[in-house]
């Protein structure tokens, strides 16, 4: 088989995708791949796609490494890093799922796709069907953020808000790919986004000078970008491409009010439970049950990381702080990673000296209402009061 082609499999859960590893190290070397331009395509060997012609892009990758002092000194770390996602086209680290999964629906001759969203990931696939010329369909829960709705619109999709969850949300795509006749580009029912979130740890290694970070805080919904990543390493080990075997310590983030990984990490189980009722500003991880848990727990566990549940109504202030002190605009599912980050250093299970990534998967500009501006109106007509102002 040519290198970097993927081999396909039946099976009733998650597919995975496989590369003959053996002959990409004899094909390519990571120096060659430094020497071509940025971008998720950059890695074309480690990506399913056969014909370049597929290729659906809308110029997403490289995104930045920035080192945090500030926000390190206020958490008690002194190698804190961010990888900042918010920059790619769509402003979130989905449109390296939805690069990789339209780009090969386009391959195999798919006309039409649907997708149940959170948010970010139906718009996301709104503007990659868009570039490719595609019929999309969006089902997300009726209080999503009213610019996801927007993006998604604006992209020719045709958007429905559910009485519901993202489950739900899933459930009516699954129901309708007989009678719509549409692809499902749910999350791991295919196996496409994942490889696309898989560049999110290759562009790790190669920013780290191939040694990878001590520790990973990865916000936590349907997970494939920390399954993504913790497959991406496994793929660089076997390549022989990283200059040490030490591997991060992936850590799962979530919000007490939808926490079922947490829970079920916490108890030891391989299956996480549906969280009732949950809730949580964070949209992007308000995802009650995951069909990848078991995938999510065992990347965890062969990590020897952890999963940790923040307080939600902190999530607010964890924003303003990250954004406060370095600049960056880190969106709510983020921001938990903050609050992590100072209760794992607080118990100790984090050393100061530790180099930790913050992986900040979207921007905050997405949820204006989410932390409302504070303000001072000025009368034009007035005396300025400049003791007002300084304070």
């Amino acid at each position: 088989m040519p290198p970097g082609k993927s081999t396909p499999s039946t099976t009733a859960g998650p597919i995975w995708v496989r590369y003959d590893l053996p002959a990409i190290r004899k094909a390519v070397t990571r120096e060659k791949i430094a020497s071509r331009g940025p971008g998720i395509w950059r890695w074309r060997e480690l990506l399913p796609v056969k014909d370049d012609a597929s290729i659906v892009t809308l110029g997403e990758g490289l995104t930045p490494l920035l080192r945090a002092p500030r926000l390190g000194a206020a958490l008690g770390l002194s190698n804190l890093f961010v990888k900042d996602d918010s920059l790619l086209p769509t402003g979130s680290f989905k449109s390296r799922g939805q690069a990789v999964a339209i780009s090969m629906a386009k391959e195999l001759g798919i006309k039409r796709v649907a997708i149940p969203t959170a948010g970010n990931a139906g718009g996301a696939m709104a503007a990659y069907a868009a570039r490719a010329g595609m019929e999309a369909f969006v089902f997300m829960p009726d209080d999503t953020p009213i610019i996801n709705q927007f993006e998604v619109s604006l992209a020719g999709a045709k958007c429905f808000l559910v009485d519901g969850l993202i489950t739900d949300c899933g459930k009516i795509v699954l129901a309708g790919k007989e009678p719509m006749g549409w692809f499902d580009i749910s999350t791991l029912k295919e196996p496409y986004r994942i490889e696309g979130k898989k560049t999110m740890g290759l562009e790790l290694a190669e920013q780290f000078n191939w040694k990878l970070p001590d520790v990973i805080l990865y916000p936590t919904g349907g997970g494939t970008g920390l399954i993504g990543m913790w497959k991406a390493f496994n793929e660089l080990r076997e390549l022989g491409w990283l200059e040490s075997e030490k591997m991060p310590r992936m850590v799962c983030v979530q919000s007490d009010g939808c926490a079922p990984i947490v829970r079920a990490f916490e108890a030891g189980e391989k299956h996480a439970k549906p969280f009732e009722n949950a809730a949580t500003i964070a949209s992007g991880i308000r995802v009650p049950a995951a069909v990848g848990d078991f995938m999510i727990l065992d990347a965890i566990r062969q990590s020897g990381g952890t999963a940790i549940a923040v307080e939600e109504k902190q999530i607010v202030e964890w924003m303003k702080l990250g954004g406060s002190k370095e600049g960056i605009s880190i969106g709510p599912e983020s921001s938990a990673c903050i609050g992590a980050a100072m209760s794992l250093v607080k118990s100790g299970w984090i050393r100061p000296d530790e180099q930790v990534v913050l992986y900040n998967c979207g921007t905050a500009r997405k949820y204006p209402d989410v932390a409302p501006p504070r303000v001072w109106r000025i009368q034009k007509d007035k005396p300025m009061d400049w003791g007002m102002i300084g304070k």
